[in-house]
């Protein structure tokens, strides 16, 4: 192809429809049929990035292998097309803004003056097209945030309009995904809230190609033709977006509705073959018909909100397909955890998951949740503090530091098994300053580590400031505590285990990011078979 086609997603009526996985769902059927695709997703907030949001507000941040922390939807980009996201593939309006800012402070603007449009606009067209214009991308697609009519969506729905415009006909399209709200009362479905939504849409200049029509019930021809009608689209270009059991079965969904089909067809694109869903249908179908049930804790201080955790219950879907498994992911908020409620909360579980997070709360719970699992040979697996957790609670009880702690926590402790890096120390600034991205690991031979990965030197994507302190390394060693994990240019310790124990394991490092459908990770995956044996006996 010569040229790259761009198709943008909005979103009307309300937040949460589902942008994200109506693009990541278009984009494995393009996929399927032989296109190079990419999606990236803009977001109408402030923040440069969402790495300083409190998980409360906005989910989890999703770290790509360049660094960027970036909004949770790129992680169902990758989960979905098998393919990594980067910095490019998320921008925000503090991005855009900081990046003219510091234009004009270097006098790039001649002495004009700076607007919105054309210079914020001119920004966005800029980052729209970074990804078509690489050769690396038959089709971008590109999500955005927010919903319209919006006031801090509008730059980008402008943007959009001038794209659409400069890109010609059969080059650019817009999809807009619409709520079709269900009436108890009246028992039927109503067209008005997606008409006013499409009419905004015109009002800024936009006609909406495609419709995709998020609803509880199905949506009748004569419903479809009243939208088409009203709506100024094809019949065949209303697309239903019915709920679904799980996300993995929308692709499947979508191309039952054609969406593929007539996205290309606007696009002036051939069809090529139909799409190769094999793989993906396998994995569904073992998804669907487990042959067991794990039960397995998830100790977090986030767990009020799932979102939080996206990324880390994803895997365990990955891994539980893998092992025709069921997870069971039962919450449990660290901060209820103590010394007399322990067993109760964790005695009867398959597994445990010490999740990652900030700060100091909740703490103390996972400390005990460590020890308990550790003590009864419960499997267990803790990502980033929840890994630090274990070094902490092996030294306070094996090593008989009663003091020890992280500096994150204590900067005062007698002990510091966890600390800052010196590099670090000095850093005031929050956003981005943290240990960001893809590092390498090198693994030693004879270690769970290494029967886990098969292979010795691995990459994976980090998001932490605290680290394993080296002074206390070899006391730990020998304790029983064992780093079988390194990293290879800082001497970093980014594996610890236990070897008499059926599964323990701690990372500093995040794996959850890397799993995705065609490529579970394999921590997950041993995890989850782990919990299986426990679950046996």
């Amino acid at each position: 192809m010569n040229q790259t086609k761009y198709i943008f997603v909005t979103g009307g009526v309300t937040s949460s429809l589902g942008k994200g996985i109506i693009a990541a769902s278009l984009a494995k059927l393009l996929q399927g049929r032989g296109y190079r695709t990419t999606i990236q997703k803009f977001d109408p907030y402030i923040n440069v990035d969402p790495g300083t949001l409190n998980p409360y507000e906005h989910g989890e941040c999703y770290v790509t292998d360049d660094g960027a922390e970036t909004d949770l939807d790129l992680g169902h980009y990758e989960r979905f097309l098998n393919v990594p996201t980067s910095q490019a593939n998320n921008v925000t309006t503090g991005r855009v803004y900081l990046s003219v800012i510091e234009k004009e402070r270097r006098g790039e603007f001649l002495g004009k003056t700076v607007q919105v449009v054309p210079h914020i606009t001119n920004e966005i067209k800029d980052r729209m097209q970074l990804l078509g214009k690489s050769g690396d991308y038959d089709i971008v697609i590109t999500e955005i945030g927010g919903t319209v009519g919006d006031i801090e969506s509008l730059p980008y729905i402008e943007s959009v309009r001038q794209l659409v415009w400069e890109l010609g006909e059969n080059n650019g399209i817009v999809i807009h995904l619409t709520l079709v709200p269900y009436l108890a009362a009246a028992g039927e479905l109503k067209t008005k809230p997606t008409q006013h939504s499409v009419k905004t849409l015109m009002e800024s200049g936009i006609k909406a190609d495609i419709l995709v029509c998020r609803t509880e019930h199905e949506l009748s021809q004569e419903l479809r033709q009243k939208l088409a009608l009203f709506c100024n689209v094809k019949k065949e270009a209303v697309i239903q977006s019915i709920d679904a059991s799980t996300i993995y079965e929308v692709p499947n969904l979508m191309l039952e509705e054609g969406l593929d089909v007539v996205a290309l067809k606007k696009l002036d694109l051939p069809k090529k073959a139909s799409p190769d869903l094999k793989n993906w249908n396998t994995f569904l179908k073992r998804l669907k018909s487990p042959k067991q049930t794990v039960n397995i804790g998830l100790v977090g201080k986030y767990v009020e909100m799932q979102d939080c955790y996206k990324s880390i219950l994803e895997a365990f879907i990955h891994a539980g397909a893998a092992n025709e498994t069921k997870v069971n992911v039962i919450s449990i908020h660290s901060e209820h955890i103590n010394a007399e409620n322990v067993e109760e909360k964790l005695g009867t579980l398959d597994g445990v998951l010490v999740a990652p997070g900030f700060g100091e709360r909740g703490i103390e719970g996972k400390i005990e949740a460590v020890r308990f699992v550790r003590e009864n040979n419960i499997p267990f697996f803790g990502i980033c503090l929840g890994m630090q957790m274990s070094v902490i609670e092996y030294s306070r009880n094996i090593l008989g530091y009663a003091e020890a702690n992280s500096t994150e926590m204590n900067d005062k402790t007698p002990h510091p098994v966890v600390s800052l890096m010196e590099e670090q120390k000095n850093v005031t600034d929050k956003g981005g300053t943290m240990r960001l991205g893809a590092w390498k690991c090198d693994i030693k031979p004879d270690t769970l580590a290494y029967r886990i990965y098969g292979e010795k030197i691995i990459s994976e994507r980090h998001r932490h400031r605290y680290e394993y302190n080296n002074k206390y390394a070899d006391e730990l060693q020998k304790a029983g505590l064992k780093a079988s994990g390194v990293n290879p240019d800082t001497g970093l310790v980014e594996i610890v285990e236990l070897e008499n124990h059926p599964f323990f394991i701690g990372v500093q490092y995040h794996p959850e990011y890397k799993s995705t459908v065609a490529n579970p990770h394999p921590i997950f995956v041993n995890f989850v078979a782990a919990a299986v044996n426990a679950h046996k006996k």
